[in-house]
C-alpha cells in the first residue's frame, strides 16, 4: 500500500492547487457560505502554515484547514455561537490588527470519498494537533459538523451533540474522532454557518421545488432549510457541536 504523507502547504507549496483536486462529501448547498467565499483562499495564501494535504503517491487523498486566532481578547472568551464564520472572522481580523493569538480552531477536514473509513480524517486531526503544539498554542478547538445528524434534521442538536453509545463514546461518528483524540465536547454553536439564498439558487443547488413555506429537509442538512415562497428566500442555518482539544499533557 503506497505511504499516506501529510504536510502543510507552506512545506509544499508546490501543492497547493491540488488542495481542491480530490471529490469529497460535501453536499453542493454548503459551498455557498458567504464566509468560506470570502476567506478559504486567504487561508491558503496568507495562513499556508495551517493548512494540510494527505497524498498517496501522486493521489491527494485528504485536506484539512485550521486558523489560529485570539480567544481570549478582551470582548470574547467564550467559543461563539456563531461558531465556524465567527472564527473565521475573528482570525482574519485579529491577522489584520496584528492581534496576538492564543489558540487553535480547527476549519475542515475532509477525506476524499474513495479513502474514507480508513482512519485518515483521525490522522489529519493529529496532524492538526501536533502543529499547533509546535506552533506554541495549548489547545486546538473545532466547531464539529456531526455529518450523521442529517439522517435526523428535525432532532435537536442540544441532545444530539450530547448522546452516546453504551460505551460512553458518542452517537456521531465523527465527534466519536474528536473524543477519540482527547477532546472534549464544550458547548453547541447554534448557528455556526448561514446560507441564503434566492428559491432558484435553491432549487439549482438541491433539485428540490422549494415551493412551500416552512420547513424543507434536504439531503445532507442537519436541519431542515427555513423556505419562504412569498418573500423568494431560503436560509439555512446549521448548528456545529465546540470540540476542545487540551494539548498540555
Amino acid at each position: 500500500m503506497t505511504e499516506t504523507v501529510i504536510t502543510t502547504i507552506a512545506d509544499r507549496p508546490e501543492l497547493t492547487d491540488r488542495l481542491w483536486d480530490m471529490a469529497d462529501s460535501w453536499p453542493k448547498f454548503s459551498l455557498e457560505d458567504p464566509v468560506s467565499y470570502l476567506l478559504y483562499g486567504r487561508m491558503v495564501k496568507e495562513l499556508p502554515e495551517y493548512v494540510f494535504i494527505a497524498t498517496e503517491g501522486d493521489t491527494v487523498v485528504a485536506r484539512a484547514f485550521s486558523v489560529p486566532f485570539a480567544l481570549h481578547a478582551e470582548g470574547r472568551g467564550e467559543l461563539p455561537a456563531r461558531g465556524w464564520d465567527q472564527v473565521l472572522l475573528w482570525a482574519f481580523a485579529d491577522l489584520r490588527h496584528d492581534r496576538a493569538p492564543d489558540t487553535v480552531s480547527a476549519i475542515e477536514i475532509s477525506v476524499a470519498a474513495d479513502r474514507q473509513g480508513r482512519g485518515l480524517s483521525g490522522r489529519m486531526l493529529a496532524a492538526m494537533r501536533e502543529n499547533a503544539r509546535s506552533h506554541g498554542f495549548a489547545e486546538v478547538v473545532a466547531p464539529v459538523r456531526p455529518n450523521r445528524k442529517s439522517a435526523e434534521p428535525d432532532a435537536s442538536i442540544h441532545e444530539y451533540a450530547y448522546r452516546t453509545r453504551e460505551d460512553g463514546l458518542p452517537h456521531d461518528p465523527w465527534l466519536r474522532v474528536h473524543v477519540r483524540a482527547g477532546g472534549v465536547i464544550d458547548s453547541v454553536a447554534p448557528a455556526s454557518m448561514t446560507i441564503s439564498g434566492s428559491l432558484a439558487e435553491w432549487r439549482s443547488w438541491t433539485g428540490l421545488p422549494f415551493d412551500r413555506p416552512g420547513p424543507v429537509h434536504v439531503p445532507g442538512a442537519l436541519v431542515p432549510v427555513d423556505c419562504d415562497p412569498e418573500q423568494g428566500f431560503a436560509v439555512y442555518v446549521e448548528p456545529n457541536v465546540w470540540v476542545r482539544h487540551p494539548l498540555v499533557d
